[in-house]
């Protein structure tokens, strides 16, 4: 800080220029404390009176005082910072995630650091960890939607905790895992069509290199034998409007629409409605759809789309709460948060088909 002059506490006076960066004891000089209870009110301890705490506060605010992470894990010898670990993919679930975990730390009061890795993982996941550790983080969680990647992190090493975000993943000694229940997300996207009468329920899955197009192709299958339905039409692409868009195409020349589809993204969603809307055929009248993710807008698709909703903040709290406990050595509820179904405008009770015909 440089050419600035701030209050110097209850006197009134003021203090000199400060032409450096503030210091623990120029707060407690310009609050006329001492240096322990200033220390005190940055660790919120309860034993400072709130009128003292306010003053301390707001000499913070005078004089631009930044806590020094590096000093304080010094001191306190537990790190101010985590690592994050992402595959760099542009999809909205890790895209999501990760925004939502580098969001809450900072309100939690850790620094992040992110590492994109690529292929192959096998090389670069344990080149990316020992980066993080060697920068002195706490903790590292890893957003990991690919098998491929997540089996590179169950090999790697690490010194500190590291947690994985991997849809219905286990966790192994070295790697715990945590993560949105999507599998029960799919069942609730599957059951609503059921319970609307559809019989015949497509599946457009996503990839089955990714954790997330594979629990929720089992919840879809898991919710269809429940009710002793066989199950339908499965076609499984890379998420976006465009395969949708093709495929749903395809199912049109060759006369195999069903009577329902549950979308694994809904992107994927998009781009089937527009696929069968140009032809035709009408969401919902002929055909119900459900998509995942409630992404923005979905609200705005035409029909607005009915959807499962993730919550990522949600997820983004208790995955850091969890890795806070394995920092600390504490047990903590790892217990998967449950999505919910948004129901909107592209999916209705099922018709019989003489009732479509008239």
């Amino acid at each position: 800080m440089s050419g600035i002059t701030v209050p110097r506490g209850a006197n009134g006076h003021t203090g000199p220029t400060l032409r450096r960066k503030p210091t623990i004891n120029d707060v407690a000089e310009v609050a006329g404390v001492s240096f322990g209870t200033v220390s005190r009110v940055l660790n919120n301890a309860p034993d400072v009176s709130a009128a003292t705490r306010e003053r301390v506060l707001q000499a913070i605010k005078d004089i631009g005082y930044r806590r020094n992470r590096a000093a304080t894990a010094l001191v306190t010898n537990r790190s101010t910072s985590i690592g994050l670990l992402s595959d760099g993919s542009p999809r909205f679930g890790p895209v999501g995630t990760l925004m939502a975990l580098e969001n809450v730390a900072r309100k939690k009061g850790y620094a992040t650091t992110v590492i994109s890795v690529e292929k192959p993982y096998d090389q670069s996941v344990q080149a990316a960890l020992d980066i993080l550790d060697d920068t002195g983080v706490g903790g590292i969680i890893v957003v990991a939607p690919l098998v491929d990647m997540a089996s590179a992190v169950w090999n790697a090493s690490c010194r500190v905790p590291v947690e994985m975000i991997a849809a219905g993943a286990s966790s192994t000694p070295k790697v715990f895992t945590y993560s949105e229940n999507q599998e029960l997300g799919a069942r609730l996207a599957t059951q609503h069509l059921i319970d609307l009468g559809h019989t015949d329920i497509a599946h457009f899955a996503g990839s089955m290199d990714w954790f997330d197009g594979r629990v929720r192709k089992r919840g879809w299958e898991a919710a269809l034998g429940d009710a002793g339905l066989p199950p339908g039409l499965c076609v499984e692409g890379d998420w976006s409007p465009r395969w949708a868009y093709e495929t749903g195409l395809r199912l049109v020349r060759e006369g195999k629409v069903p009577q329902a589809v549950f979308a694994a993204s809904d992107h994927t969603a998009l781009g089937l409605i527009r696929a069968f809307t140009e032809n035709g055929i009408r969401v919902p009248e002929d055909v119900s759809v459900v998509g995942f993710d409630d992404i923005e807008g979905s609200d705005y698709f035409l029909p607005p789309l009915t959807t499962v909703r993730q919550d990522f903040t949600a997820l983004a709290l208790m995955s850091m709460e969890v890795l806070l406990g394995a920092m600390e050595g504490r047990e903590v509820d790892r217990t998967p948060i449950a999505p919910t179904l948004v129901v909107r405008e592209s999916s209705i009770r099922a018709t019989s088909p003489s009732q479509k015909d008239t």
